[in-house]
């Protein structure tokens, strides 16, 4: 259970800070008013507290392992809502990063 709150958690902190940071962009470069950028600035903060959630005590373990969510997640975001089309390297490396995220977090301690 532990494994699976810790993966919904990446989850929501990727849907937060790659959110929010795209709330900023469409506001800012995209001209679409300063609504959105406080709307991904209050995104990006909710980023910040997902993270305090993780059962990991470790701080730079958990921002380290974060690190290859939001890389794979990034890819996804483009993909999903920006129509961006990943080509093998963009694939190759998220999954790379997402088995570090693996070994990371869910390698077993002693």
């Amino acid at each position: 259970m532990t494994v699976a709150r810790s993966l919904v958690l990446f989850v929501l902190a990727a849907l937060a800070e790659i959110g929010g940071a795209w709330l900023v962009w469409q506001g800012w470069r995209e001209h679409r008013g300063l609504w959105w950028v406080a709307a991904g600035v209050l995104a990006l903060g909710a980023y910040g507290f997902v993270a305090t959630f993780q059962p990991d005590p470790h701080f730079g373990r958990i921002l380290a392992a974060y690190g290859g969510v939001f890389v794979a997640g990034s890819l996804a975001w483009g993909v999903l809502v920006d129509g961006f089309r990943p080509d093998r390297w963009d694939l190759a490396g998220a999954a790379i990063c997402l088995v570090g995220v693996a070994v990371i977090m869910y390698a077993p301690r002693g």
